[in-house]
């Protein structure tokens, strides 16, 4: 053999070893990276994607499904032609030429990154990102991509390219949690993935690549930009005609309103009850698969709101709170603001500019412009304006800051041009949450007052400081007491006599602080705490006028104990989480047990006053509903807060009305002018087809004739009253024989029963 034949024999030898060696070293890692990986086979089968979990109401019907993934699955041939080709355009215009990989675009992706340092282009196919999205966790590393490349050919093996578009578009991540074609398409255009014109297909397209920085609610702008990127990509390939380009190209943005996807009824009542699954099954809870059940009556939560939205459109009606806002100085709301907002800062803004194209209002808010969304807007746009039928620029609006991005992108605003309100309905026996509301919007994951807004409750906290003084049989509600008559000047020496009952009728603040001075606040603040209230509360005098914040529910539901006849109970409204398909049930987190604060004669009588709170006092205004009720009106200092918390036999129902930046809500605003209709609205829809029925007196209680000036026993019975008291109160003491020519000193009569005199609204507090 010769020394070149050698050469090339040895060479040869060397090649096919080397060629074996690396064959045999793909074959290794490729056998090392398959071990542990999915079978894509069980696609074929089916698979375990994140499940809904259904919340009831107490008949049984769904307030909501929730998702962790909120995704709907729909077959093929569902999904328009032209929603294919979009995102075929947008992603991988060679899905159905190539094999799972497309190699040109892996080595171009890889070419981009290293001159960007980064990782900053992606070169996976759709198959790939099925694989990705579906059988593989999302995180980029190399050993996970090598992985990904294995499963795409076996993907393409298992499935026809057909069934994998379809996992691709039922399954990618569009923005604003939704999952697949379907929810987007719903989400955002309010219509079906089979009702898609090509436009919107297009723009649905092009969220791909980054869902939440083209989100149409976000920026109109960078959606309509990508949106034409995409029917270029479909012009390039062939997939459009030039003429159907430029007349989808030039089609304006139209999205639904947000809350048209979602359920308005009772988005407070789902995140409470989500929370309760959270506690009772940990992490398990986001993967779904569950059925809640909850207490929530649809009538009457369908009437709670109905409740707070007429009360809170009449409060704009009379401070003018409606559109066209184009005041320009003078407003409820205060001057413009100066400086730079912080988040979630409310404040007063000049309009900069409008669009009629986006349907946007670009507010400067000090420092900083930010915009608005006006089709977001439905509480203050009812009719739909076009922004420039609701406002002009240099007008003032008052909005709250949700983002606060870096220059030159613009911060997110919402509306905040009228107060906000809760409503909590229970049942008095069971404390079973009947109907649970916490603002105007409905907007699931929003602020729920009813929970979470801690107020001043103002003068609805006085049944606890006049309960107390029962309770220590310091007074009864006959006794007369001599007060300051103006209490917020000290030098004013003048005094007027009040008894106990009109006292809370009329709701006199001094009245409540000589009760809390005779009592001890630190007396009345325990006694409060054993009701119900969770709060903290201070020990000083504002304690009588309700100067500690605590929230709409626990205020409500301390009310309850005077209701129920001085039992406590915690607020139920969970009764069972199932896991779905017979799966059994789930242990709900423990609850205190019910414990006895007060006894029921004490009880009683203090429902016993508030019925003359109702019958001639601050909230007679409810007497029109013709059956037994009682309840108390609250109004913080400057009117920032307004309360009704009131009951009947069956139901206690609380109502709060305020801005959430403790703004006046203006001079002629009381809890009897601005809560107390909502209460009214939802207790007369609430009794509906019931019976009035008496509060049930028990045998503690007895019942005596008085003299209504001195609160003693009557001498003259044609100018007695009944009163009730605890058995062993009632005083012994005949009033005394007027002196010869003088009338003695007597409580001013209120109206109805007991005279003709007008009945003032809450004072503010003096402290």
């Amino acid at each position: 053999m010769t020394p070149l034949r050698r050469a090339l024999v040895i060479a040869a030898v060397a090649l096919s070893a080397t060629t074996l060696g690396v064959a045999i070293t793909v074959a290794a890692l490729v056998a090392h990276f398959s071990e542990g990986l999915p079978e894509v086979e069980q696609l074929k089968r089916g698979y375990d994607p994140p499940q809904v979990t259904r919340i009831l109401a107490r008949d049984g019907t769904t307030l909501a499904d929730v998702f962790t993934e909120r995704r709907t699955v729909i077959p093929f041939a569902e999904i328009p032609d032209h929603a294919k080709l979009a995102f075929l355009a947008a992603e991988d215009a060679s899905f159905y030429e190539h094999q799972g990989l497309n190699y040109f675009g892996m080595l171009r992706a890889l070419a981009a990154n290293l001159r960007a340092g980064g990782t900053r282009q992606g070169g996976s196919t759709i198959t790939q990102q099925v694989v990705k999205n579906v059988l593989l966790d999302p995180e980029r590393t190399v050993r996970r991509k090598i992985r990904e490349t294995i499963l795409a050919r076996k993907l393409e093996q298992s499935l026809s390219k057909d069934e994998i578009l379809n996992l691709y578009l039922n399954h990618i991540y569009l923005g604003h949690g939704r999952y697949g074609i379907e929810e987007a398409a719903r989400y955002y255009f309010g219509k079906k993935a089979k009702a898609l014109e090509l436009a919107e297909s297009a723009l649905l397209a092009g969220l791909v690549a980054s869902p939440e920085r083209f989100s149409p609610r976000k920026s109109p702008e960078r959606a309509l930009e990508r949106r034409k990127y995409v029917l270029s990509q479909m012009l390039a390939k062939g997939f459009v005609t030039q003429a159907l380009h430029d007349e989808v190209e030039a089609t304006p943005l139209r999205l639904a309103p947000a809350a048209d996807t979602e359920s308005e009824l009772a988005p407070e009542a789902v995140d409470a009850a989500k929370a309760v699954l959270d506690v009772a099954v940990g992490p398990a809870a986001h993967h779904g698969g569950f059925e809640i059940a909850t207490t929530i009556d649809p009538t009457l939560q369908a009437a709670a709101r109905k409740a707070v939205r007429e009360n809170l459109d009449a409060y704009a009606r009379r401070h003018g709170l409606e559109p066209p806002y184009t005041r320009k100085t003078k407003t409820p709301w205060g001057k413009p603001f100066a400086g730079k907002p912080a988040p979630f800062h409310v404040a007063t803004g000049v309009v900069d500019s409008i669009d009629d194209k986006t349907g946007t209002i670009d507010v400067r808010v000090g420092d900083t412009v930010g915009r608005v969304f006006l089709s977001q807007e439905s509480r203050y746009n009812p009719g739909g304006l076009p922004p420039s039928k609701f406002t002009e620029p240099g007008a003032l609006l008052r909005v709250s800051v949700r983002t606060l991005p870096e220059p030159p992108e613009k911060a997110e605003l919402k509306l905040e041009l009228g107060p906000e309100s809760a409503l909590v309905a229970l049942d008095v026996r069971t404390r079973e949450v009947l109907a649970l509301v916490g603002s105007y919007e409905a907007i699931p994951g929003a602020l729920d007052r009813a929970l979470a807004a801690h107020r001043q409750p103002g003068s609805s906290f006085k049944p606890f400081v006049y309960g107390y003084a029962l309770h220590a049989r310091r007074v009864t509600p006959a006794t007369v007491l001599e007060v300051p008559v103006n209490p917020k000047n000290p030098n004013d020496e003048r005094t007027h006599l009040e008894s106990v009952r009109d006292g809370i009728a009329k709701s006199d603040n001094a009245v409540a602080v000589r009760l809390l001075r005779d009592s001890g606040a630190a007396n009345v603040a325990a006694w409060a705490h054993a009701a119900g209230i969770e709060s903290r509360l201070g020990t000083d005098e504002s304690l009588a006028l309700g100067a500690y914040e605590v929230t709409p529910l626990e205020l409500t539901s301390a009310f309850a104990t005077f209701a129920s006849g001085g039992e406590v109970r915690p607020y139920v409204l969970v009764t069972r989480i199932a896991h779905s398909g017979g799966g059994g049930l789930v242990d709900l987190p423990k609850l205190p047990p019910a414990r006895r604060a007060m006894e029921p004669e004490e009880a009683y009588l203090v429902t016993s006053l508030l019925r003359s709170v109702v019958l001639y006092g601050t909230a007679k205004r409810a007497s029109s509903l013709g059956r037994p009720l009682a309840g108390k009106t609250g109004t913080t200092n400057a009117a920032r807060d307004a309360w009704f918390v009131g009951y009947s036999t069956d139901i206690v129902c609380g109502v709060w009305v305020g801005y959430d930046d403790t703004l006046p809500l203006g001079g002629a605003e009381s809890g009897a002018v601005s809560a107390l209709p909502a209460w009214m609205s939802f207790m007369k829809a609430a009794h509906e087809g019931r019976a009035p029925t008496e509060f049930s007196r028990p045998p503690g209680i007895v019942t005596a004739r008085i003299d209504p000036a001195t609160g003693l026993l009557a001498r003259d019975p044609d100018s007695a009253i009944e009163e009730e008291f605890l058995d062993g109160t009632v005083p012994t003491d005949v009033s005394p024989e007027p002196d010869a020519g003088t009338k003695p000193s007597a409580p001013k009569p209120a109206s109805g029963p007991r005279g003709d005199a007008g009945v003032p609204v809450d004072e503010p507090p003096p402290f």
